[in-house]
């Protein structure tokens, strides 16, 4: 009975539209080299602490990822794009 309005919250989120989630990092479109973004590196992801830096390469090769692309800085840090700064 607790998992039920789990499942139905999951379901709102899945049917939000695009219109909402645009130029966040979760679609690769929105992602291009030398964009200025904020990532989560691997071991901030209980934290969720953001790292700042310009994108090198996109490193995801799907279209889109739930928990945003992956890309690797200039820096050389490896890690999902949160926010896209500019």
């Amino acid at each position: 009975m607790l998992q039920r309005p789990k499942l139905l919250f999951q379901r709102r989120r899945h049917y939000l539209s695009e219109k909402y989630r645009t130029m966040d990092g979760k679609k690769r479109s929105n992602i291009k080299p030398g964009l200025r973004v904020n990532i989560v590196l691997k071991q901030d992801q209980r934290t969720g602490k953001l790292t700042e830096g310009i994108v090198k390469d996109l490193l995801t090769k799907s279209g889109t990822h739930p928990h945003g692309i992956k890309v690797r800085l200039e820096s050389g840090e490896v890690g999902r794009v949160k926010e896209i700064l500019d």
